[in-house]
C-alpha cells in the first residue's frame, strides 16, 4: 500500500513546515506503506516549479502510482469544495487501482470538531486577561456549520475565553468587540493547517485591514502566533487516527 498524501500546498517555507509536521504524522502511522506527496493547488506548484521543485498534483501522482494499492488521505480541514474535487480527480482513475481509498477530511463528523476543540484547548491554555481568537479561511455550503460547532465546542470544555471567527464569510473583527472586551488582550492563531498568506497577512499583517491592525486600533493588546494546526500535536495525532482508520476500514472508492 502506498500512502498518497493530497494537501493544498504552500510555497512558504515556514509555512510548509505545518504540512511536513502532518506527513511525519501520516508516515509514522503508516510504518510499512510507501509515501508519496500531491498538492492540489495550481498556483503553488507553479511557484515551487519556477524554484526548482517539481511537486504533482493529485492526478499526476495517482497516474504515477497506477498499478499499485493507494490510500489518498487528504490534509483538507472541510468537506467542500476543495474536498469534492479532490474526490471526482479520484474517482476519475480508479480504474486504475487495484485498490484505491480516499480517507476523509480532518473536520467530517460532530466528534471530529469535539476532538479539535481538545487539541486546541491542550495547545492554547486559557491565560488571565487574554482572549483567543481563532481565525479561519470560511466556506460556504453546509461545511460552513463547523465553525460555529467549534465555537460550540469550545465552550463545552468551558473555554468561555475562546472565539472562532473566518477571514471570510464571517463577522468582521468590530463584530466581536463586545465579547473580546472582557479582557484587555487578544491571541490571534490561526484556524488553518499551515500559518500562509491568510495567517500572515489577513490576520497578522500590518496593513490597516489586517485583523492585527483593526483590534489593535479598536484598543486591545494584540499578539499574534504564527504557527498552523499542522505544528499542534494533538492535530498531527487525530489525522494519524484517520489515515489508520482508512486503511483498517480498507473500503474502495
Amino acid at each position: 500500500m502506498i500512502v498518497l498524501c493530497a494537501s493544498f500546498g504552500s510555497s512558504a517555507p515556514e509555512a510548509r513546515r505545518d504540512i511536513e509536521a502532518v506527513e511525519a504524522a501520516l508516515r509514522a502511522a503508516a510504518p510499512g506503506c510507501g509515501f508519496v506527496r500531491a498538492y492540489t493547488s495550481p498556483t503553488v506548484r507553479r511557484i515551487l516549479a519556477g524554484r526548482g521543485e517539481a511537486v504533482p498534483s493529485l492526478p499526476e501522482a495517482l497516474s504515477r502510482l497506477a498499478g499499485s494499492a493507494v490510500a489518498v488521505q487528504p490534509t483538507l480541514l472541510l468537506r467542500g469544495r476543495e474536498y469534492d474535487a479532490l474526490r471526482a480527480q479520484a474517482l476519475a482513475r480508479a480504474d486504475a487501482f487495484p485498490r484505491l481509498l480516499l480517507g476523509r477530511p480532518l473536520l467530517d463528523a460532530p466528534e471530529d470538531v469535539s476532538a479539535l476543540a481538545r487539541a486546541v484547548a491542550q495547545a492554547y491554555p486559557a491565560q488571565p486577561g487574554e482572549s483567543l481568537l481563532l481565525l479561519g479561511h470560511g466556506t460556504d455550503g453546509p461545511a460552513a456549520a463547523v465553525y460555529p460547532a467549534l465555537q460550540a465546542a469550545l465552550r463545552a470544555l468551558s473555554r468561555e475565553d475562546a472565539f472562532v471567527a473566518t477571514v471570510a464569510g464571517g463577522a468582521a473583527p468590530e463584530d466581536l468587540l463586545p465579547a473580546l472586551r472582557r479582557a484587555p488582550a487578544v491571541r490571534l492563531a490561526p484556524l488553518l493547517l499551515v500559518a500562509g498568506e491568510h495567517a500572515r497577512k489577513d490576520m497578522a499583517g500590518d496593513d490597516p485591514a489586517s485583523w492585527k491592525s483593526r483590534l489593535a486600533a479598536a484598543g486591545l493588546s494584540v499578539r499574534c502566533t504564527l504557527q498552523g494546526l499542522g505544528s499542534l500535536p494533538g492535530v498531527q495525532a487525530l489525522y494519524a487516527q484517520r489515515l489508520r482508520a482508512l486503511l483498517e476500514a480498507d473500503h474502495g472508492l
